[in-house]
């Protein structure tokens, strides 16, 4: 069974999830190339070996039909609408661009995500494909736990990105043109913040803060901070800093300048927005679970993949 501690957001996994009758894991990816035809190979073999039920996003398994050997009773899903209600994990195989898009899939389902590292950084995707093998055994003996990941979420304008009006990461406001800064004026919970003369803006949760508001010069939060981080990109006052707010706010964005559109971004979704439409952003009422192996932690994470501590002289 699955046990929540709410002050940390922490949920550990307190029994194998091989004592259930039929364990069903879903696999997600976006792109496959001849180098990672050994590692996906051993994924689905260590699965089947496990007597793991799987579904397949049918995309990906387009391109893997042709040089993985699947099991013959294998399913299917392509949208949020025919994804099992019995899936009890889901495999992530990618970057942290494919997590990010497992976003539409999984939704408000609290399906918990695992994601497998093809590529080189990968915050999110936390799993080297060199260690799938040990990754699955874990997961057969229940030794993980899973972090809830806070959402946020676009409050107004409604319908800009349809129903998929949420991010992992971070919404960004930019300047549509490049020959003008523009000006954004923040509010959180109604009080006047800044008006901040930039490129853009940046809200990133805590797992935005390793992303595009890090490279802005933003703080690292740990995963299960309750905040936003407000960071300006390319601000031109260089007294302005980024500023860390609750994630109980409400942020309102009020964009003026010489052009009539700019451009808006959830996680890999844009879309132009008229200056005369202000933005309402809140924490969604859900989050994302995020599978985290034993031995694992963030502060580990984060040395290892910005080579903290580093010395080039040793």
């Amino acid at each position: 069974m699955l046990k929540a501690n709410s002050s940390t957001g922490l949920i550990r996994n307190l029994a194998s999830i091989a004592q259930c009758n039929t364990m069903k894991i879903a696999l997600f990816g976006k792109n496959f190339d001849e180098q990672r035809v050994p590692f996906v190979k051993i994924m689905v073999e260590t699965l089947r070996q496990n007597h793991v039920d799987l579904v397949v996003y049918k995309p990906y398994f387009d391109m893997l039909k042709s040089e993985i050997d699947l099991p013959a009773n294998i399913g299917f899903f392509s949208s949020h609408d025919d994804i099992d209600e019995d899936v009890k994990m889901l495999f992530s195989i990618g970057g942290d661009g494919t997590l990010l898009d497992v976003l539409p899939i999984i939704r408000e389902t609290g399906i918990p995500v695992l994601g497998i590292n093809m590529g080189r950084l990968g915050f999110l995707s936390s799993v080297s494909k060199q260690n799938i093998e040990q990754a699955i055994s874990f997961i057969i003996q229940g030794r993980y736990s899973l972090i809830n990941r806070s959402l946020l979420q676009l409050e107004s304008p409604v319908g800009l990105f349809a129903d998929l009006n949420y991010a992992l990461n971070e919404l960004t406001v930019f300047r549509k043109e490049t020959t003008s800064l523009i000006v954004i004026n923040v509010f959180v919970d109604d009080a006047f913040v800044n008006a901040y003369w930039a490129d853009g803006l940046i809200i990133a949760t805590p797992t935005g803060s390793t992303a595009y508001s890090l490279s802005a010069g933003g703080p690292i939060l740990v995963p299960t901070a309750e905040n936003f981080v407000i960071t300006p990109i390319a601000t031109h006052n260089l007294s302005v800093r980024p500023i860390v707010i609750s994630d109980k706010s409400i942020i309102r964005l009020k964009v003026v300048g010489r052009h009539d559109k700019y451009t808006v971004s959830m996680d890999s979704r844009s879309a132009l927005i008229d200056q005369s439409v202000d933005i309402v952003i809140k924490k969604a009422d859900f989050g994302v679970k995020l599978v985290n192996m034993e031995g694992q932690d963030f502060f580990g994470t984060i040395r290892e993949k910005l080579l903290w501590g580093l010395d080039i002289r040793n």
